[in-house]
């Protein structure tokens, strides 16, 4: 495998359309209210820019965490990574970090400065904090004597950073505004990706039980991780339609329940599953499948 392919892996690219699901629901939600921005396209691309970069580098960190870490062995399920598999010398990886951080920041600037220009300092430094917690989050869920990843706490970071901020935070850059209706759609894109998450870890959870990674699956265990996974995704589905319920949808517009399905057929699959290792393929599933109702419910609020 070239270099290049290699790098293209470890990128994890099936992870990039979940990482902007929550820019597109918060865009869309700032849509209906702020169409005369002139920015509006401008600020969603570097919107999609900046978290796709972020996903990257939380990719590349994770990949040079759990491989220093010894966490990615013979015993892991998922995959096999690009230091684990010796494709990239942790050197190597830890170079593609600091240069993706880099590259997230200054993608992240740009966003700062065409949404807020010169005159809104205090906004503009609290966004440079977030962006620069956002960098530092994705790089401390593996990196590190404090891992948070390794404590049971990547769900809530990946919950706040892919849901929370990514949803309200897109939709307060189009015109500084705050709705606390827009917090439910966050909440949904918020479950969606943890389930995404949440998966990953239910598959790895006997190989992260011997080397000492308490990811919350661990801590639930098999049977309690299944519950929760039941819970997180049946919620984000339910707020999505409270959502449509107070943006009083035609009923033409409720065409994004059609995306419910492979949800639906996934948490069927979950129920029934025994072996770990077969949970590999629903990851892609739940991601793509959180992609596609986060575009169809964008569609229909744009509608």
């Amino acid at each position: 495998m070239t270099k290049m392919k290699a790098w293209i892996n470890a990128a994890r690219l099936r992870t990039l359309p979940l990482s902007v699901s929550g820019i597109i629901v918060g865009s869309a939600c700032a849509f209906p209210f702020f169409t005369s921005n002139a920015n509006f396209l401008s600020i969603f691309l570097f919107a999609i820019l900046t978290t796709l970069l972020l996903q990257i580098l939380s990719n590349f960190a994770n990949d040079y965490g759990d491989g220093v870490k010894g966490t990615d062995n013979e015993t892991r399920v998922g995959p096999q990574r690009a230091v684990q598999s010796g494709l990239l010398s942790a050197a190597q990886m830890k170079k593609g970090v600091i240069v993706t951080s880099l590259l997230s920041l200054l993608s992240a600037l740009v966003l700062i400065y065409i949404s807020f220009g010169k005159d809104n300092f205090l906004t503009s430094l609290f966004f440079f904090v977030l962006g620069v917690s956002c960098v530092a989050a994705a790089i401390k869920y593996t990196v590190g004597s404090g891992a948070y990843g390794y404590k049971g706490l990547g769900d809530l970071f990946v919950f706040i950073f892919f849901g929370l901020v990514s949803v309200l935070g897109s939709f307060y850059l189009y015109g500084q505004v705050f709705s606390y209706w827009v917090i439910l759609p966050a909440l949904a894109v918020g479950n969606l990706s943890i389930a995404v998450l949440n998966i990953n870890n239910m598959r790895d959870l006997d190989s992260d039980k011997l080397v000492g990674k308490n990811t919350l699956a661990v801590k639930l265990g098999r049977s309690g991780a299944k519950q929760y996974h039941y819970f997180i995704i049946v919620f984000a589905l339910i707020a999505f339609i409270v959502y449509a319920l107070y943006s009083n949808f035609s009923y033409y517009q409720y065409f994004f329940i059609v995306a419910y399905i492979p949800f639906i057929k996934h948490l069927i699959f979950v129920k029934n599953n025994t072996l770990p290792k077969e949970l590999d393929s629903q990851m892609k599933i739940v991601a793509l499948s959180t992609f596609f109702v986060s575009v169809l419910f964008s569609l229909a609020l744009i509608l």
